[in-house]
């Protein structure tokens, strides 16, 4: 059999407190009467989990507190074959919390408490092997993210990353091409643009290389050397859409990492987007 694709993904690891409620609360309301579920979470961490199970070796640079979250996220990462070798425990300070609540429509609203994630530093951030692609996100800072960036530059294989929560580019990360993939909000925070394709135009001049802006049921569209075009997602039932955006960036790595072309990744990383959605938990 062939080797698996090799992902290096540099992001946040956190731990999901969830509370599914039959809506979800206006400002200063408490709605009662919810179901909390613990799962893990974070960017990163959910990101390598996709890669993971989508057929990629995948090794994962981030940080945990030394606290028993701190062992149960990386003992559940484990379980799902993701090497956690290169990820650093920090005494003293508190595993990221993300605290979710999730409707009857599988809509949600989503705080974080990064705690350990913004400990990480650039020198923290390593391949343990030769990446066939790289993925980095913003729930990180921006040192250990153009960390990540150079790793890819110099092994010349595809930089993936995901600027979520949205805030300025690094100008470090600009001149190593990066593979933007925002949803339609960021790409609409990070360029002016509230319009989808021209928001992917604006970051794809900006950086020189291919956008992609996610757009929940509707798919996803793709700004490269070749235009703009739109990859449709399939219809399905929606339980929880929380880290639809986490299976759709570790698809397209993985996709990426085995050679295959852009949109032919991006097809495979929506339909795995979509099939999240129809299962509750960030990694359901």
């Amino acid at each position: 059999m062939p080797e698996p694709p090799s992902v290096l993904v540099v992001g946040s690891i956190n731990v999901d407190l969830v509370v599914h409620a039959e809506r979800l609360p206006a400002r200063g309301e408490t709605v009662a009467g919810g179901r909390l579920e613990r799962t893990g979470g974070g960017k990163g961490a959910n990101q390598a989990v996709a890669a993971a199970r989508a057929g990629a070796a995948v090794a994962l640079v981030g940080a945990v507190g030394d606290d028993d979250l701190g062992e149960d996220a990386l003992a559940a990462l484990r379980a799902e074959r993701v090497d956690v070798a290169a990820v650093r425990r920090i005494p003293g300070v508190a595993t990221g919390v993300a605290l979710i609540v999730v409707d009857a429509a599988g809509d949600n609203q989503i705080a974080v408490a990064s705690g350990a994630n913004h400990e990480l530093a650039a020198g923290d951030v390593r391949a343990p092997h030769p990446p066939a692609c790289v993925v980095a996100g913003f729930e990180l800072l921006d040192e250990p993210v153009v960390a990540a960036a150079r790793i890819a530059a110099e092994g010349g294989c595809p930089l993936v990353v995901n600027p979520a929560p949205a805030r300025s580019l690094p100008p470090q990360l600009l001149g190593l091409r990066p593979i933007l993939t925002p949803n339609r909000h960021e790409a609409a925070e990070l360029s002016g643009q509230e319009d989808p394709e021209a928001a992917a135009l604006v970051l794809r001049q900006r950086t020189g290389a291919p956008v992609v802006v996610t757009l929940g049921e509707q798919g996803a569209l793709v700004a490269d050397e070749s235009g703009v075009s739109r990859v449709p997602a399939p219809s399905v039932t929606v339980v929880d859409t929380t880290g639809a955006g986490d299976a759709f960036n570790g698809a397209l790595a993985t996709g990426l990492a085995r050679g295959c072309g852009l949109r032919a990744a991006v097809t495979a990383a929506v339909t795995a987007a979509a099939d999240s959605v129809t299962r509750a938990g960030a990694r359901g």
